[in-house]
């Protein structure tokens, strides 16, 4: 089965707070680290549970869509081999060489929509688990950064040499495990992929919002000097 978590997976959307490195920001900071998120994510124990269930639960469909793709893998490469055959024919025939190409185009995108409808249920579940690690996973970030007393987080890729010591990755592992130890494979009826991130972000900026509108106005200055005599 393929790898569960991809680029939308742990999206940075929700990492919003992830730190960007700036020389102000690293000048004031007392420590510095670095963490992978997606090996974190990947790791944690919600991921693995997850992904063995999805295994067990929809292995009918992956059976299906692997066993479908090897039928069809084999009815393109006999496409393809058409095709070989007539582009060395001599002289060639441009049409027929050109309608022997479409043929195995057709056939290669007939199959890829294929094979995505037979897995949908499959990806349907990944992106829900996707989603439920996703909206936890900056809580994760900041427990561990507070457990480790940093306070500034990198990713790995900002970074040109690092010593092994800074890499706090396992650490949001051990609190993504303690808040999230496990994540359900059962899809709410309309539920679609991204749309548990997409509300607690609404949340969140409903909430900042309002935050804003319950602040208490700023009383106006009291005015200073002699008032003015009226005559």
């Amino acid at each position: 089965m393929k790898k569960i978590f991809t680029a939308s997976a742990l999206a940075v959307a929700a990492l919003s707070a992830s730190p960007i490195l700036t020389v102000p920001a690293f000048a004031q900071a007392k420590s510095v680290a670095v963490a992978d998120v997606r090996v974190a994510a990947g790791r944690s124990n919600a991921f693995t549970v997850a992904s063995q269930q999805i295994e067990t639960t929809y292995k009918a469909q992956i059976d299906q869509q692997q066993a479908r793709g090897q039928t069809l893998q084999a009815e393109i490469n006999v496409l393809i081999a058409k095709y070989n055959e007539e582009s060395k024919k001599t002289p060639q025939n441009q049409a027929a060489l050109q309608a022997a190409g479409k043929a195995v185009q057709d056939k290669q995108r007939a199959a890829q929509a294929e094979l995505q409808q037979i897995g949908a249920p499959v990806e349907l579940a990944i992106a829900y688990v996707e989603d439920q690690i996703s909206v936890r996973m900056m809580e994760a970030v900041r427990g561990a950064m507070t457990a480790r007393k940093v306070d500034l987080l990198l990713q790995p890729n900002a970074v040109i040499r690092r010593e092994e010591s800074t890499d706090i990755t396992d650490a949001i592992v051990a609190e993504l495990n303690r808040i999230l130890p496990n994540v359900s494979i059962a899809v709410p009826a309309g539920y679609q992929p991204g749309q548990l991130v997409e509300q607690a972000n609404q949340q969140a900026l409903n909430a900042a919002r309002a935050a804003q509108g319950t602040r208490p106005a700023t009383p106006a200055p009291a005015p200073t000097g002699t008032a003015p005599t009226t005559r």
